[in-house]
Order: structure tokens, then sequence, then C-alpha cells
């Protein structure tokens, strides 16, 4: 019935008087205070100033990151971090004698989660000092949350499906909230509470690598034993053998196209566009190396990781497995979806634009002579049958570029 809310804004936060007078309306007497709980002296003073004593403590900071630990300055790393860690650490220290101290953790600090390094460690820090406030004989319970759905901190529509993807489907707030009233009631330490489609999460999970984690919950047991077979590789290959270029072409780019839908969790293949850049199609590290694992597999051919970065389009990537499977040098078609991919950046504002531009003209331009011109080859035909360095050679001084 008496809640006291804090946000380094306080009051002048978005959204604050109209959360008070919903909560007014509940029947709660509302306290929205200006107080950074990172901030060990100004948490204190709040706490003198209430004038009664806190019962139950609800600790739901955090900063959203979305950086590769590489590329994860210092300074960054730190103010992930400190949102979650001192404020908690503050809370700890200055109150003891509670019904209820709840930590919001996250999923990425118990199996991980790409571009959030200190995002995760800072989560993980949570889970330990709930153990830690246990050890000392004081409630506390940590619970590492999945996405909620509306104003979480995956709260918009392109975090939501990209977590879908993964497996990780964005809980209601209202069974959400029902779990953590049950953990309180049971009175747990640290749990994980999440939607997961357990059979997709495990396929990316477990792409790179086995990952004891998760192996004794039947759910993912279950979705282990399930994975259907894959393709042997000869089989693949025979299939390729005795059909004429065009139709190779067909059944490879149909294979890769129907593993991305399966990786990114599409109907079909069918949802794939065969000359859209990877990036732009959802896929990041797991779901890339994912990708290969399915290929290499089918394939019998020794990927890279990288593989999806090397051929950024679905056609590309068809074209270089077609040239590894068959004994090709080159598959143009793919080589130019390369092409296609640098040039799609490229700004009007580029001082290399015009430049670019006058190369690919007279680029064309050549093709239209060497189809108009009789007694020698075309110029596409010339380039089925080159070798990797001498397509390069022609990209090279076509683009002008050494």
């Amino acid at each position: 019935r008496r809640l006291v809310l804090t946000s380094r804004r306080g009051e002048a936060a978005p959204g604050a008087a109209e959360l008070r007078e919903e909560l007014t309306a509940l029947g709660a007497t509302t306290t929205i205070a200006a107080c950074d709980v990172a901030d060990r002296a100004s948490l204190k003073t709040l706490l003198d100033e209430l004038g009664e004593p806190v019962r139950a403590v609800f600790h739901a900071a955090g900063v959203v990151q979305g950086t590769a630990l590489d590329d994860t300055e210092l300074a960054e790393f730190a103010e992930v971090v400190s949102a979650k860690v001192a404020g908690a650490t503050h809370l700890d220290e200055l109150l003891a004698d509670l019904d209820a101290f709840v930590l919001f953790s996250s999923n990425a600090g118990v199996w991980g989660s790409g571009g959030q390094g200190a995002y995760a460690a800072g989560n993980a820090f949570l889970d330990a000092l709930a153990q830690r406030r246990r050890d000392r004989g004081l409630t506390a319970t940590s619970v590492a949350w999945g996405a909620w759905q509306g104003a979480g901190m995956a709260g918009d529509n392109d975090a939501e499906e990209h977590l879908r993807r993964r497996g990780v489907g964005a809980m209601p707030p209202e069974r959400a909230l029902l779990a953590l009233g049950q953990a309180i009631d049971r009175d747990e330490t640290v749990l994980t509470v999440a939607d997961v489609d357990w059979e997709r999460f495990v396929r990316g999970f477990t792409a790179a690598r086995p990952r004891p984690l998760l192996d004794d919950l039947p759910a993912v047991r279950r979705a282990l034993e399930a994975r259907p077979a894959e393709a042997e590789p000869a089989d693949f290959a025979s299939r390729l053998t005795g059909l004429p270029p065009v139709e190779q072409e067909r059944v490879v780019l149909d294979h890769v196209r129907d593993a991305i839908a399966r990786v990114l969790g599409h109907a079909g293949a069918g949802e794939i566009d065969a000359h859209r850049p990877f990036k732009e199609i959802g896929f990041d590290s797991l779901t890339a190396v994912e990708l290969r694992n399915r290929l290499r597999t089918a394939t019998g051919l020794k990927l890279p990781a990288t593989l999806v970065f090397d051929h950024p389009t679905p056609s590309a990537l068809a074209g270089f497995l077609l040239s590894a499977l068959v004994g090709e040098e080159v598959s143009v078609l793919g080589e130019l979806d390369r092409i296609e991919a640098l040039v799609s950046g490229v700004s009007p504002d580029d001082d290399a634009f015009g430049q670019i531009t006058s190369r690919l003209q007279t680029m064309l331009n050549k093709l239209g002579e060497a189809r108009a011109s009789d007694g020698r080859p075309r110029a596409a035909q010339q380039l089925e049958g080159a070798t990797d360095d001498e397509i390069f050679d022609f990209i090279h001084r076509e683009l002008g570029r050494s």
C-alpha cells in the first residue's frame, strides 16, 4: 500500500504523473523520488527521510547493451555493470531485515547473450548477491528473466522478433508477475523465468558445440533426440550429378534457402529472398554458425564460421557451394551478388560514387558490345570459364581498384 519509486529523474521522468494516478486509483500511496541507487549517499539520505522502515525491495534497474565484447570500452562496461551491481550492493548493505529482497536479473547472466557481455556479468553478480544474502541468514530472491512484452528491456518489435527466432518468446507481464509472486511465496533464492521454445533455442544454443548447462532438462533432451537426421553428403552431391548447370544452381539455392528458413524460424524457403543480404534478414554470429553447420553436414564441405560474411547473400552462398561441389572455378552470379552487396552501401555523397557508377556503366557497355560482335565469345561466357584470379582482375580493372 505504500510505494517508493526511484529513478534518476524522479517526477520529471516521462509518464511519472500518469503512473502515480494509476497507482493511487489502485489504493497505493506513492512517492516518486529522484534518487540514483547507484549513489550510496543519495540512497541513504532517501531511506533516512522516509520516516518508516522499508519492508520489501524490488531492484529492477538496468541499462540496455548491444556491443560485442571486443568493441566494449571500459567506460561503457562500467556504466552497464554499475546500473545493476552498484544499486544492488548499496541496497544490500543498507537494508538487512526485510520481508522480501527481489533482484531483477536476466537470462543473459545464465546462458549468455551476444553483444551483452557487460550486461551478462552484471546480472550474474545479482544472482550471486542473492545467494550471499541467504548465506548471511537474510531473505533474497534473484529472478533471471526472459523477455517481457511491452515496456520491458526487450520491449520493441525488432527485439522481440530477434529473440523469438532464437526461441525465447516475450512473456505477457501478467504471467511474469504471477511467476514472480510464486517465487516469493516459495522463498526461492535464484531462478530463471522465461518462455522458451526449447526445440528452436537448443538448435542455436548448441550450434557451435555441446552445451552441458541444459542437458538435464527433459524438454531439452526431447528436443535433441527429435532432431531430424541431416542428409548424407554423398546423397546431396549425387543429386547434382547429370543435371544441367541451371538445374544444379536451382537445387543448391533451394537447399540454401530452406536451411536459412529453418535457422531463422520461417515457414519455408519461399520466405527467403535469394538476393537480400544476410545482415538484412536477421543473421548474427550464432545463426551464422548454425547455418554453416547445417550446410557443412549436408554437403560434406569444410566451411568456415564466417561463411555468410564471406558470401553475403543466399544466391552468392549457393554459387560458392555449387562451385565447391561440382568443381567449377567460380559462379559469376555469386560474384555479381558480392559486387552488388558492396556497392549497395555506397552513398551518393561518397567521393568514389561517380567513379563507381562510371565503371559499372563501362562494364555494361562492354557486355553489350560482346553480345553484338560475331566471332568473339560473349563476356559472360568468358567469365564462366575464368579462374578466381581472372575474375578479380576483371573486377579490379573495371572498378579501378588495385
